[in-house]
């Protein structure tokens, strides 16, 4: 597989996983905040096509809990008991959403009917779908990655475009600067700035304010790489005689020399991303980034900190698990950017 190949279905998978996430109310069954008291702890829900009297049926239906106040329990898949089956129904009307958070619907893919739930990833404490609040989260964790992977990338074109193409004492201060920023304990830096923060601010500040400190101290290692990337388009022959032309060094640094970091710069805004997600799902498993009701990643997986749901409902680790493929792609599409632009440049 050639490196173009790898990028494309890596570009593929990744538009893919983002469109879930952008409709996430659409793919999910029910709201993120809604609970069902009765049904904490509901393991997933397994989907028959054969019921207990085997006879096929085209369309999947499940079996509903026979004691929904039973958690840890007893699958209702078992069909030796006769638990009413519930067929999953397509394109159903249910709770409203906002698409993007402008158009409104009330259109889910699939559903069930009441009283069953269909948990295609458990339920938590709560009794809230997993599945619908792994969606929703995602919005807010892929958010956060991608703004702060903006801040960070945009700092560091300019610094280090700035530094390259200036050199001598600029150069100096910025990069001393930058190698400052590369030695800061980012995380014990953020738990600084969260502690510091008043109590009574509301979450979409929290959310705002960590995600601008997270970009806000990332920009110094795209920074070093931009630098290079200008001293050596400095010296290109183009830009020297558009330079004895009598053009300025805005000019130049806007027309001929920063336009040569830009493939550089994608694959650093590639391989940030995940890492700022991760950052953001670190910081809400700690209890330092979005609460409840905000359904971030971290949150997800803020419950695996209590021994008994370690131990006793291995579905709540499906979050994680799922978001492995995610860094996957990103770090292959980085990858493959890097060798692409290899073959540009030499």
């Amino acid at each position: 597989m050639t490196h173009r190949q790898k990028l494309v279905g890596a570009l593929i998978l990744s538009a893919l996983f983002q469109s879930f996430i952008l409709f996430a109310g659409f793919f999910a069954p029910y709201n993120f905040a809604v609970q069902d008291r009765e049904r904490p702890f509901s393991p997933p829900s397994a989907l028959h096509f054969v019921d207990a009297r085997g006879h096929i049926h085209i369309r999947p239906f499940i079996y509903d809990l026979q004691d929904p106040t039973q958690s840890a329990g007893a699958s209702a898949a078992d069909p030796a008991n006769p638990y009413p089956d519930y067929p999953v129904h397509f394109f159903v009307l249910g709770t409203p959403y906002k698409i993007a958070g402008v158009f409104a619907s009330r259109i889910h893919l699939f559903g069930v009917e009441l009283p069953a739930h269909i948990f295609l990833m458990g339920s938590d404490a709560y009794g809230r779908d997993q599945f619908s609040r792994f969606l929703f989260g995602g919005q807010i964790s892929m958010l956060a990655g991608l703004i702060a992977a903006i801040l960070s990338a945009s700092i560091g074109l300019i610094v280090g475009g700035i530094a390259g193409y200036y050199g001598g004492w600029v150069d100096e201060l910025l990069m001393r600067g930058g190698e400052l920023f590369l030695a800061l304990p980012w995380l014990y830096l953020l738990f600084a700035v969260r502690a510091a923060l008043p109590l009574h601010i509301s979450q979409w500040e929290v959310f705002l304010l960590l995600v601008s400190v997270m970009g806000l101290i990332g920009w110094a290692r795209p920074a070093r790489l931009i630098r290079g990337v200008v001293l050596s388009a400095r010296q290109r022959n183009f830009v020297v005689a558009a330079r004895g032309f009598g053009a300025s060094d805005a000019y130049l640094l806007r027309r001929h020399v920063l336009p040569q970091t830009y493939g550089v710069l994608l694959t650093q805004m590639t391989l940030l991303i995940p890492q700022y997600v991760l950052a953001e799902v670190t910081l809400t498993f700690l209890g330092l980034g979005v609460g409840e009701p905000m359904p971030s990643w971290g949150a997800l997986l803020s419950s695996l900190q209590q021994y008994y749901v370690l131990s006793s409902y291995w579905w709540m680790f499906l979050p994680a698990l799922f978001l492995i493929p995610l860094f996957l792609i990103f770090y292959s599409a980085a990858d493959a950017l890097q060798e692409i632009h290899k073959s540009v440049t030499l």
